[in-house]
């Protein structure tokens, strides 16, 4: 049987060759993504890769394009341009086991609110094809690493947006993915919860590869190792976190200078 070769097919060009550990280790490969909303481009150009171990975070000011990059690295959306792989996996000519690979946590999650949470997790791991002992398995997990027992059989519509939040990210850790896509993890979280919630995912990411998207400096600076910068659907920075922090340790001042919202006179000259 003749093969055909990858780059003749739609999807993502072959990969370069490189040693069994970093094909092991790179576990998401996004190429030149772009997407436009009718005649108004979202994204433009925008490629990112991360290894396992790579806790990312993802800033830009509203309607830079962030969620819609987000949704494409998990398969929400199709680009109109470029490619994705995750561990390895095309997600353009395999797109069921590249989701399978991934546990996305969208923006404002909301929906399937007539199910309890223990009710949610369930259809959620059956959806990623774990059954009996496995699911029940995995969802006891979620529910002990979470903390969710006290509302396991509270429907998700009765909960405060904080609760909702937790087993929302439930659903995306339960299959144990190598890739985390993480729209606002913390959106609602109150302190206490935001403070247990970076120690999960600092544990988390010590296996896998978790890009996360946050409105908060603090957050990023104490937790990604890395930070992406996006401004009018382009990438402007792309660095470790600590090379973008001023001398006291904050990263605002970069985010304004390279978004172009710095309120100085040399404005201009900056920007995406």
């Amino acid at each position: 049987q003749m093969s055909v070769p990858e780059h003749s097919l739609s999807g993502c060009p072959a990969p370069a060759r490189a040693g069994e550990r970093a094909r092991h280790n790179m576990l998401i490969e996004a190429i030149d993504l772009e997407k436009s909303y009718g005649a108004t481009p979202a994204v433009r150009g925008v490629s990112i890769r991360a290894t396992r171990g790579e806790l990312i975070g993802v800033l830009g000011p509203n309607g830079a394009g962030k969620s819609t990059t987000l949704r494409m690295l998990a398969g929400t959306l199709v680009p109109d341009r470029g490619c994705v792989r995750i561990s390895g996996v095309d997600a353009a000519k395999q797109p069921d086991e590249a989701r399978d690979r991934i546990g996305y946590l969208p923006e404002a999650a909301h929906g399937f609110g007539e199910l309890a949470v223990a009710e949610f997790l369930v259809f959620a791991a059956e959806a990623h094809g774990l059954w009996g002992a496995a699911r029940d398995d995995a969802v006891r997990r979620v529910v002990d690493t979470l903390a969710l027992a006290s509302v396991a059989s509270r429907p998700l519509a009765s909960l405060s947006k904080g609760w909702r939040q937790r087993a929302w990210l439930g659903q995306a850790i339960l299959h144990d993915p190598a890739v985390l896509i993480l729209d606002e993890p913390t959106d609602g979280l109150d302190p206490v919860q935001k403070v247990a919630l970076r120690g999960l995912l600092q544990t988390l990411a010590r296996d896998k590869a978790i890009v996360m998207s946050t409105h908060s400096f603090e957050e990023a600076e104490a937790l990604c190792s890395r930070v992406i910068i996006i401004a009018d659907g382009r990438i402007v920075a792309d660095q470790e976190t600590r090379r973008l922090l001023d001398e006291h340790g904050r990263l605002a001042p970069a985010f304004l200078r390279l978004t172009g919202l710095e309120p100085t006179r040399d404005r201009a000259g900056v920007g995406g």
